[in-house]
């Protein structure tokens, strides 16, 4: 499949936006959203709430949902976040309806030393949530913006979260809730190893294992402690054995809490784990296991409690979601790249969508590398490609889907 006219007016307009694609990054880099830093939530929201605006898009608020205060360790949870809305941009057009989604949240200190966009040469620079995925949204925007400014009118919805990098467990339901009525789901995670688009991805769950037993002075009265951090450490094995990588199930353990001091025996103990899973089956299957593992009736020691939530669901290779992947290679391949398919044990904000019946590509993002790192880099020559491919795949999309409901959701 060629590119018509329109495409090439579209692709045009975003090769000259190069600079101003980078500018935009640079100044959202600067702006610190990790670890629920929620000065920063909000400014990057509003700087986002501006540009749906410009676009024409009419902007409403959606509220994260409570977190489970167990998901973290004490010394891990922030409130920071609370109070920071999910945004949604929606715009009117003919014709099928699509849904964009991004997350501003990054997992970067947002008093740390790495702040801002740096260039390291070979066309690359290196920030916070340069890659993952602040250069994603600047694609997409900039993608819809050309789009725009041809004349062409494209029905989508655009949301994007605050809390995707610890597991949008506030942000699901919307999620969730936003999927019906649309023909398809993009979301603009970087591009997989090797410049690939991911079209299967693992599903993930959280958990935590607690155990009690009986307090004790180790020198005086030893024996008739119980000691809660072997009942773990019992536990913590039992819980890594299920594991199973190659059969599509892992189980990671850490981090770990137990003990006041060495001088006396451990009434508490606590470890935070991650499950991941290829199939509902398995999802199913690593519940039951970990569930086993609770013993004790309350009052009694030792006594073990489990806890436990299915954060994200496998998203598997679906027809839907190979024939939106076969059309972004075809689109690729007219802008003269090839596009390898891959998978990952990975999980984002497409897992979610899929699973609420939306077929959804989730690596249409920059390509760049080294995430949840400090040398976290992008590739800012590459972003007029990127950008293109997102113009084209959106284009292409909403011009063979059909039977989706086009009007904007109250």
């Amino acid at each position: 499949m060629s590119m018509n006219d329109l495409e090439r007016e579209v692709c045009a307009r975003i090769a000259a936006r190069h600079q101003q694609m980078v500018d935009e990054l640079t100044q959202w880099v600067a702006i610190p959203t990790g670890r629920g830093h929620a000065v920063g939530l909000h400014a990057q929201r509003a700087a986002l709430a501006h540009r749906l605006r410009a676009l024409g898009a009419v902007t409403r608020d959606i509220s994260c949902e409570p977190r489970p205060d167990w998901i973290d360790p004490p010394w891990a949870r922030s409130a920071g976040a609370d109070g920071v809305d999910i945004l949604v941009g929606e715009h009117a057009g003919p014709g099928p309806r699509l849904l964009l989604s991004g997350h501003f949240d990054t997992v970067h200190d947002p008093h740390g030393a790495f702040k801002e966009l740096k260039a390291i040469g070979g066309g690359r620079a290196t920030g916070p949530g340069a890659a993952d995925m602040k250069g994603g949204i600047v694609l997409a925007l900039t993608a819809l913006e050309a789009i725009r400014d041809v004349g062409h009118a494209l029905a989508w919805t655009f949301v994007l979260t605050p809390d995707e990098e610890t597991g949008s467990f506030g942000s699901a339901a919307a999620l969730k809730g936003l999927a019906p009525g649309h023909a398809a789901g993009f979301v603009f995670e970087p591009a997989g190893h090797g410049d690939s688009l991911v079209v299967e991805r693992m599903g993930a769950g959280q958990f935590v294992i607690e155990a009690f037993g009986r307090a004790a002075h180790v020198g005086r009265d030893y024996a008739t402690g119980v000691s809660a951090v072997r009942q773990l450490s019992e536990s913590v094995l039992a819980a890594e054995a299920m594991a199973n990588p190659a059969a599509g199930r892992i189980v990671n353990i850490g981090p770990l809490q137990g003990g006041a001091a060495t001088n006396i025996v451990p009434d508490h103990a606590m470890a935070w784990g991650n499950m991941r899973f290829a199939t509902p089956a398995d999802e199913a299957e690593l519940g039951r296991l970990l569930d086993s593992l609770a013993c004790g009736a309350d009052g009694e020691v030792p006594r073990v409690r489990v806890r436990r939530i299915g954060g994200r669901p496998a998203k598997p290779l679906t027809a839907e979601v190979e024939r939106l992947a076969q059309l972004a290679r075809a689109a690729s391949q007219d802008l003269g790249r090839e596009l390898p398919f891959g998978k990952t044990g990975g999980v984002c904000d497409g897992n979610n969508l899929q699973a609420a019946g939306l077929p959804t590509l989730d690596t249409l993002g920059v390509r760049g590398g080294n995430l949840h790192r400090e040398d976290e880099w992008v590739d800012l020559d590459g972003m007029v490609d990127r950008a293109q491919l997102v113009a084209l795949v959106l284009l292409r999309a909403a011009a063979t889907a059909g039977g989706a409901a086009s009007t904007i959701r109250a």
